[in-house]
């Protein structure tokens, strides 16, 4: 695989520009016929681009296109070499998509799901920023879910599985050119797990082991998102990822932590940044933060960081004023903890 993608886009050369977007594509997804709307053969310049990244035996597709359709009868479904389930999600602008008695107007953010077996069409009225996943029906078999995919299916984008398995893609996307062969294997299966997740709409996220390190990083994103509200909580958690409170324990204990202590570790580095930067009373800094009130917020940082926050706010300025480390020899304050542990955040491992 490329480490940064295959790469294809149209010419300037106007003529033929149909038949090179129909190439591209017919390359990158699946064989389609492509038209233009009359007005784009004689008066606007038609652009066109795809990028596309291997996940194993999964190809992940950008593409941008100008107003054009496309069609996919028996002539294409017989130049079809093997069966596949596409995923296609819309990132920009708008487009219009039918399989079977099933018709969509996708927008920014929704998603369907078609099948390379069945005839299909597709119009694009506007310019058009897309992504598709490509799953061969063999893949799906290893995680039962041949029987969950149906042509034409729509994704809810409300769904916290769906917004799960969108931004994943989102993260693979920047992540797949440096990932070694393992992480790729890894993320093939987890992409998998979590496609299955989001068609089985209304039932809990997956929580396999091939699922969880996606999952957990999407509550990490979360928590860092929802610091400074009072009702981030680890029921807040499940409910925004469509799962119960007892997996959101069971996903945070298996790095030794809870969701609970994630919170609070990383609301103490925060209060703590504050007490160097800022010349607010501890009072303001602790409700800021969570904390009841100073004494509890006095309490929790004493035990994480070995000295109070009076204590450390003094020793931190007279350092600064001196040019000196507020964690060198006498300072008071114990030495600070790798960052892994002062965030709560479990470093990614390839």
């Amino acid at each position: 695989m490329a480490r940064d993608g295959e790469f294809w886009r149209t010419d300037d050369e106007q003529d033929g520009v149909a038949e090179q977007w129909q190439d591209m594509l017919s390359t990158t997804h699946l064989p389609w016929s492509i038209a233009m709307p009359r007005h784009e053969r004689s008066s606007v310049t038609f652009e066109a681009a795809v990028r596309r990244w291997w996940i194993d035996d999964l190809a992940l597709v950008d593409c941008t296109c100008g107003p054009c359709s496309g069609t996919r009868t028996r002539r294409e479904l017989a130049g079809t070499d093997g069966e596949f389930v596409i995923v296609l999600i819309t990132l920009a602008g708008r487009e219009a998509v039918a399989q079977g008695d099933a018709e969509a107007a996708l927008e920014p953010g929704d998603a369907v799901v078609w099948d390379s077996t069945k005839p299909a069409r597709f119009a694009v009225a506007e310019p058009l920023s897309k992504r598709s996943l490509l799953i061969p029906r063999a893949a799906l078999d290893e995680v039962g879910g041949r029987a969950w995919v149906a042509g034409g299916a729509m994704l809810d984008g409300t769904k916290p599985a769906t917004r799960l398995l969108t931004s994943y893609l989102d993260t693979l996307s920047v992540a797949l050119p440096d990932l070694g062969s393992q992480s790729v294997s890894a993320a093939r299966n987890a992409t998998l797990e979590l496609f299955i997740g989001a068609l089985r709409s209304g039932s809990d996220m997956p929580t396999t082991s091939m699922a969880q390190p996606a999952l957990r990083d999407a509550m990490d994103r979360y928590i860092e998102r929802h610091l400074l509200d009072a009702t981030v909580t680890p029921a807040a958690v499940a409910s925004a990822h469509g799962v119960s409170v007892r997996t959101v324990n069971r996903i945070f204990n298996a790095t030794g932590q809870t969701a609970g202590e994630v919170i609070r570790v990383r609301r103490l580095a925060r209060a703590r940044e504050e007490l160097t930067e800022a010349d607010l009373p501890l009072s303001s800094i602790a409700h800021r933060w969570g904390f009841s009130d100073a004494s509890h917020f006095s309490r929790a940082f004493k035990a994480h960081y070995g000295s109070s926050p009076s204590e450390y706010r003094l020793v931190a300025r007279a350092g600064n004023q001196d040019g000196a480390s507020v964690q060198g020899p006498g300072a008071g304050v114990h030495e600070t903890p790798s960052r892994s542990r002062e965030t709560g955040v479990t470093a990614a491992r390839s």
